[in-house]
């Protein structure tokens, strides 16, 4: 990565909020702004790096406590100022999160709660109408996404090798699984749920698009006009459909998940 871009995260909130209004007084490993995608307005959010962090855990863009209990407060924002509108905005979350952040004060603080408070906030303001989307520019893993993304309507990915997706490290998910890195790998070969990259993860259905850009991090004119035109037919796509989810159990690999849903729903 070119010195001058110091996430992934942080380079592509920049370019979608050009000429945008940036919000204040929050930590400054949460990025703000209130702008406009397609001439709708819409908040963006992004968790960058911030090397002074008053928690160093959380130093290379992980979310930690500031990071869970700052989102949940932005996106509550956005749910209050429109509580009483028929045209509720939509919120953008750009996604280069690398991981929750591991510490003996993050766990003796509360970041279970945090991160909670996080992803609540973001199911909330689906619920509440609000076309929450997730734009996957770089890494996706942990508690992190699960706070800030993962409850978006819509979720939107770069296909390109530095995106990747998981519960959890490779080096991790091989200490609990008590296998190898390279046995992993090979097991993530044929089974998709157990793979990093983003081109296993979009057979599970769980993305509405997959784009090819050809340098995520010098992308064109015409490749940055994509991903916006592709965020606002995202928003329109979820706004058609509605609050849920379900949108993510239509894909091929994802019949199982679907019948058991079926079921349960049947005896409860």
């Amino acid at each position: 990565m070119s010195n001058a871009i110091l996430s992934r995260g942080d380079f592509w909130f920049t370019l979608l909020t050009t000429g945008a209004k940036l919000r204040q007084g929050q930590c400054n490993s949460i990025k703000v702004a209130d702008g406009e995608i397609s001439g709708k307005p819409a908040r963006f959010i992004a968790v960058v790096p911030d090397a002074n962090n008053k928690y160093p855990r959380a130093s290379k863009g992980e979310v930690g406590l500031l990071e869970g209990w700052t989102l949940a407060q932005v996106v509550h924002e956005v749910i209050e100022a429109d509580k009483n509108k028929s045209d509720k905005r939509a919120i953008v979350a750009v996604i280069d999160v690398p991981s929750q952040a591991y510490g003996r004060r993050e766990e003796a603080f509360g970041i279970h709660q945090s991160l909670a408070g996080a992803a609540g906030a973001y199911a909330e303001a689906r619920l509440a109408g609000h076309p929450v989307i997730g734009l996957i520019v770089g890494k996706a893993m942990s508690g992190a996404f699960l706070a800030h993304g993962y409850q978006a309507n819509r979720l939107i990915a770069f296909n390109d090798k530095g995106v990747l997706i998981h519960a959890m490290g490779k080096a991790s998910a091989a200490r609990i699984t008590l296998r190898s890195v390279e046995s992993l790998e090979k097991l993530a070969s044929s089974i998709p749920p157990m793979a990093y990259d983003i081109e296993n993860y979009s057979k599970l259905g769980l993305l509405y698009k997959l784009l090819d850009i050809a340098n995520v991090e010098e992308p064109s004119a015409d490749e940055i006009a994509l991903v916006k035109s592709t965020i606002t037919e995202a928003i329109s796509d979820a706004l058609k459909q509605g609050v849920d989810l379900s949108n993510r159990l239509k894909a091929k690999d994802r019949h199982y998940s679907a019948l058991v849903r079926e079921k349960m729903r049947a005896q409860w």
